[in-house]
């Protein structure tokens, strides 16, 4: 079978092996689509924390199942996955925190994933489509973070959710903020995912930093209250550190993004706000499960995202063009027919 390996920082090659066969408690599956995400893309420009080379990368993944013996699946089932594997035994785990893991193996990233022909997985991380086809499979998992991430910060009707970073995960995290009721500001460099947010996801204001001042223009979109909710999808450590300012008193920052370096802030201001600050990693199988019930109830179209496609043996040479801002990728997704 054929697979994709990123030998390198900005290194694909494209190789063979033998067929795995699965072992006791696994499943054999033939992968259809593959997602590109942003852990991808940082792993491939070399920036990605937790990474080691060389790696088979991808984790957003639809597949067909082929054999196994996972109860109340067929051959030819179409399935995804949660691709976090936990051990089941760590303080996290005991506390049903199996997505913070202690000693987490995360598909694609910790260990080899899904770009290549067939994979076999342990059998108890297999999810059934519910009717869902394989492009909207394959965007199940992003989905799951940003939903994680919205339920983190608790998001409710009465609060202003400022989502910095209209990339997949931000476009999630700005869907499942409007399904909670909130009012929703979008802070972006990139002004067609901006008007995308403004026109298909009917974000309330969106704000591009390079223009305008942001401090000044949430303030006017507040009233000067600033807003009680930032949730982070930039995984940049200046976007990151500035926005403390942008916090409410008595708000909550959630960091969903995530970047190798260290993040500074006045003691004095996140003291006299009494901000909260938190962290959200991964997705749990409560945050699957919505989404996709949103994704059956039509609360959110996800193909709409999909701006790039490829087929698996020619996503080397065009992986470049997805990751270049100018060519206006949202979501690029790798096809295997």
């Amino acid at each position: 079978m054929k697979y994709i390996v990123c030998e390198k920082p900005h290194e694909f090659k494209l190789k063979e092996k033998p067929r795995p066969e699965p072992k006791e408690g696994e499943v054999l599956l033939k992968i259809k689509r593959i997602g590109v995400c942003g852990t991808d893309i940082h792993a491939y420009g070399g920036t990605q924390p937790y990474f080691e080379y060389p790696r088979v990368l991808g984790h957003e993944l639809a597949a067909e199942y082929i054999k196994g013996n996972a109860k109340g699946f067929e051959p030819g089932d179409k399935v995804t996955l949660i691709p976090y594997f936990n051990c089941g035994e760590c303080v996290a785990c005991r506390n049903g925190l199996t997505n913070c893991c202690a000693n987490i193996k995360v598909f694609g990233v910790h260990i080899d994933g899904g770009m290549a022909e067939y994979i076999t997985v342990p059998e108890q991380y297999l999810l059934h489509s519910q009717g869902l086809d394989y492009d909207e499979l394959a965007l199940v998992e992003p989905l799951a973070i940003a939903a994680h991430g919205v339920r983190r910060a608790a998001v409710e009707a009465k609060d202003t959710v400022l989502v910095m970073g209209a990339g997949p995960i931000g476009i999630g995290l700005i869907q499942f903020a409007k399904i909670a009721g909130a009012k929703v500001i979008v802070l972006d460099i990139n002004d067609f995912r901006l008007d995308f947010c403004k026109k298909e996801l009917q974000a309330d204001a969106v704000i591009n930093p390079m223009n305008e001042d942001v401090t000044e223009r949430l303030k006017q979109i507040t009233n000067g209250d600033m807003v009680n909710v930032v949730i982070d999808a930039t995984g940049n450590r200046n976007v990151m550190n500035g926005a403390f300012n942008y916090v409410a008193h008595g708000g909550r920052f959630v960091l969903v993004g995530l970047q190798k370096g260290e993040l500074s802030f006045s003691h004095p201001e996140f003291h006299k706000r009494e901000t909260t600050l938190m962290s959200s990693r991964n997705a749990t199988i409560e945050d699957f499960e919505f989404v996709m019930k949103c994704l059956k109830s039509g609360k959110i179209d996800p193909k709409k995202y999909i701006t790039h496609r490829a087929n698996f043996t020619d996503m080397i040479d065009v992986f470049d063009q997805w990751i270049d801002p100018k060519n206006n990728t949202i979501k690029a997704i790798i096809e295997l027919n």
